[in-house]
């Protein structure tokens, strides 16, 4: 505020400053996600790249579900089960409560696919993989599927957890027209008629 009554320009309404409050973000969630990350990369690393002794591999598939004729029910269920956590820890690391489903929903699922492929290529070159991109595919519909089912809703229920500020209520100034209607009604009227004069002796 200067001295003319005017005000600066940080101290106008809706102006932005740099040291204005950042985005909510839950720590203690980011920092539960951010530990079950390294957790679940760390066994998927594991898991991806260790060497199998096989006597002979298939070829390279990069034809999309062409796969699927020579793989059991239960190694599709692995690869989708193998990413799958992503789909609520990437959101959890985040920390953040309010975010939109749908930009956090292809945040995730873009996240898991660079993921997945990263992974892919590097399991590509240890001894008893072969690249395959239906292990892609299945990982991303996987996080995809366990985004959708328990990110909303979870993210629903713990803002609702979350104990809310008591609003307080703020009483507008009465107008003016209102003021002077009531200082007219409660002035006190002039007399009609003129009080008698005492006699005079």
């Amino acid at each position: 505020m200067q001295r003319d009554g005017t005000r600066t320009r940080d101290e106008r309404p809706g102006a932005r400053t740099e040291n204005g409050p950042a985005p909510a973000v839950h720590r203690p969630l980011r920092q539960s996600g951010l530990a079950g990350l390294a957790c679940h990369l760390t066994l998927v690393l594991w898991l991806v790249l260790r060497p199998l002794p096989v006597a002979w591999v298939y070829d390279a598939n990069l034809t999309p579900l062409a796969s699927l004729r020579s793989s059991t029910a239960w190694q599709v269920v692995g690869e989708l089960l193998l990413l799958a956590p992503l789909g609520v820890l990437l959101p959890l690391a985040g920390g953040r409560l309010r975010a939109p489903w749908l930009p956090s929903f292809l945040r995730t699922t873009g996240a898991s696919a660079l993921l997945a492929t990263g992974l892919e290529f590097l399991s590509s070159w240890t001894p008893g993989h072969v690249l395959n991109v239906d292990h892609i595919l299945f990982a991303v519909i996987g996080v995809a599927a366990t985004h959708l089912a328990l990110v909303p809703g979870l993210r629903h229920l713990l803002r609702d957890r979350r104990p809310r500020a008591p609003r307080v209520a703020v009483l507008a100034a009465p107008p003016v027209t209102a003021v002077t209607q009531v200082a007219a009604v409660a002035a006190p009227r002039p007399r009609a008629y003129a009080e008698p004069t005492p006699p005079v002796r």
